[in-house]
C-alpha cells in the first residue's frame, strides 16, 4: 500500500505542491515529466525546475514560464478574475503581490479552461481530475462574486500557467500510483491581501470557501499561505486530514515557494510503501428485532456489493427478552455516509451507531499456485515479522466442483 502524506505547515500553492510531488521522482522520471508537460501544447507555457534552498534545506522549485517570463505569483490561477456580473478584476495572488496588468486582456471562461484540458494528450483520469479541481475553483469564485460559474472568467495571465500547475499535480499523482493520500491541517496564514477592490482578509474568500470542511489554522505568519489552486488540489485528492499516521517513509519531497519567511517556505511530502500498517476504519451498527433472516441476508449482500470491508450479524437479546440481531458494518472513513444511508435503506432501523476504530493491518500480495486441479490464487499477508497465506475460497471451490473432489483434496495440492 503506497501512501502520500502532505505536510502543509506553510500552506499550499499549486506550484509548491507540484514541486514537492516532482521531488519524489527518480531523475529519469523527473525529466520525462518536464518533457511531457512542455510538449502538451499549452500556449507560451514552459516548465523548468531548479534546486532551491530555504533555511538551509534544499528542495525543488518548478517555474512556470509565460512567454519566457516567470510569473512571480506562487499561484497565479486567480490572479485576475473577471465576472461579467460585477465587471471587475480581482487579485488573489499568494505570496508575492505583483500586478501584471500590462499583459494581454484575453479571458478564458470556465468552459474554455475545460476545453483546453480535454484536448491535452494525457490519460483520461488525469484530465478528469484536473477538470474537477478547476470546478472547485470556479464554484468558489462564483459563490464569492454572487454569480454563476458560467460568468466567471479567468484572465490569460492567471489561467494557462495555473492550468499547468493543476495538470502537473494531477499527472504527478497519477505517476506516483498511490492508494491513499493524507494531509496535515492546512496553515492558511494571517493578515490581509491586497486586491483590486482594496484589502481582503486571509484566507482570501475563494480559498476559505474551498476549504470549508477541511481542518485549517491561521498561525502567526503574516501573508496568504494557502491559495485557491493549492486548496482545490488538496480538497480534491486528500482522503483524510490529520496528524501523520504510523508509516515507514521511503522518500521525502520538498516543494519550495518563492518568498522567504522566518520558517522554511515549503510543502513537504512523505511517500510510504508500508509492510506494517496502521489505519482507521468506521464501525457502523444497529439493532434489528423485526427483520427475518432472509431480509437481513439481503442487506448484508447489498452492503458487501457496495464495498463494505466486512459485515456480520450477531444474535442478541433485547428488551422484553426479544431475540434480535445486531448488524455491524466495517467500512473506510470516506465511505461512512454512503454505508450509513445503505443501512437505513435496507434495514428497518431508525438509527445507526458509529465509532472510529484503530487497527493494525498486514500488507498483502497475491500469488498463483499451479496444481493438478488448475490455478489457485493465494493471498499472502506479511508485516510485523509475520507471514501467512490463505487460498482464495472461490478458486478452491471451483476446482473442487470441476474435478469432483473435496476442498481438502484441492488444498493438499497447494505448495
Amino acid at each position: 500500500m503506497r501512501t502520500l502524506y502532505l505536510e502543509c505547515n506553510m500552506g499550499a500553492a499549486g506550484d509548491m505542491l507540484m514541486s514537492a510531488l516532482y521531488d519524489l521522482l527518480s531523475e529519469t522520471d523527473k525529466q520525462d515529466f518536464l518533457n511531457k508537460m512542455n510538449s502538451l501544447g499549452l500556449d507560451n507555457i514552459k516548465l523548468s525546475c531548479k534546486a532551491v534552498q530555504k533555511c538551509g534545506i534544499y528542495g525543488s522549485h518548478i517555474s512556470v514560464l509565460v512567454d519566457e517570463q516567470e510569473e512571480h505569483s506562487e499561484d497565479a490561477d486567480l490572479e485576475h478574475i473577471e465576472s461579467h456580473h460585477h465587471h471587475h478584476h480581482e487579485h488573489t495572488n499568494s505570496h508575492d503581490h505583483t500586478h501584471n496588468n500590462e499583459h494581454s486582456h484575453h479571458h478564458y471562461s470556465y468552459h474554455d479552461i475545460c476545453d483546453v484540458i480535454e484536448k491535452l494528450d494525457l490519460p483520461e483520469k488525469v484530465k478528469a481530475d484536473a477538470i474537477d479541481v478547476y470546478k472547485l475553483i470556479g464554484e468558489a469564485e462564483s459563490f464569492v462574486h454572487n454569480t454563476s460559474i458560467e460568468q466567471i472568467h479567468f484572465h490569460e495571465v492567471g489561467s494557462l500557467d495555473a492550468v499547468a500547475d493543476v495538470v502537473g499535480c494531477c499527472l504527478l499523482i497519477n505517476k506516483l500510483d498511490v492508494s491513499s493520500i493524507l494531509a496535515s491541517p492546512i496553515h492558511v496564514g494571517s493578515g490581509f491581501v491586497h486586491c483590486a477592490h482594496g484589502v481582503l482578509p486571509v484566507p482570501a474568500p475563494a480559498t476559505a470557501h474551498i476549504l470549508m470542511g477541511v481542518p485549517t489554522y491561521s498561525g502567526n505568519i503574516k501573508g496568504e499561505l494557502c491559495t485557491p489552486t493549492g486548496a482545490a488540489v488538496l480538497k480534491h485528492f486528500v482522503q483524510k486530514f490529520g496528524s501523520m499516521p504510523v508509516m515507514t517513509t521511503e522518500k521525502i519531497g520538498y516543494g519550495m515557494g518563492n518568498k522567504d519567511f522566518e520558517v522554511a517556505n515549503c510543502v513537504r511530502v512523505f511517500l510510504s510503501s508500508e509492510s506494517e500498517g496502521h489505519d482507521e476504519i468506521v464501525e457502523l451498527s444497529c439493532n434489528l428485532d423485526d427483520m427475518t433472516p432472509e431480509t437481513i441476508g439481503f442487506a448484508i449482500d447489498k452492503l458487501m456489493e457496495e464495498k463494505a470491508l466486512d459485515i456480520f450479524a450477531t444474535p442478541i437479546v433485547m428488551k422484553k427478552s426479544r431475540p434480535a440481531y445486531m448488524l455491524t458494518c466495517l467500512c473506510r472513513l470516506e465511505d461512512q455516509e454512503r454505508m450509513t444511508k445503505l443501512l437505513l435503506k435496507h434495514t428497518t432501523t431508525l438509527g445507526v451507531r458509529f465509532k472510529i476504530c484503530n487497527r493494525n493491518i498486514l500488507s498483502y500480495k497475491m500469488r498463483t499456485a499451479e496444481t493438478k486441479y488448475g490455478s489457485i490464487r493465494i493471498k499472502c499477508g506479511y508485516g510485523y515479522g509475520i507471514n501467512k497465506e490463505k487460498a482464495e475460497y472461490e478458486d478452491v471451490k471451483q476446482a473442487a466442483s470441476i474435478y469432483n473432489v473435496s476442498i481438502a483434496d484441492v488444498l493438499s495440492e497447494i505448495k
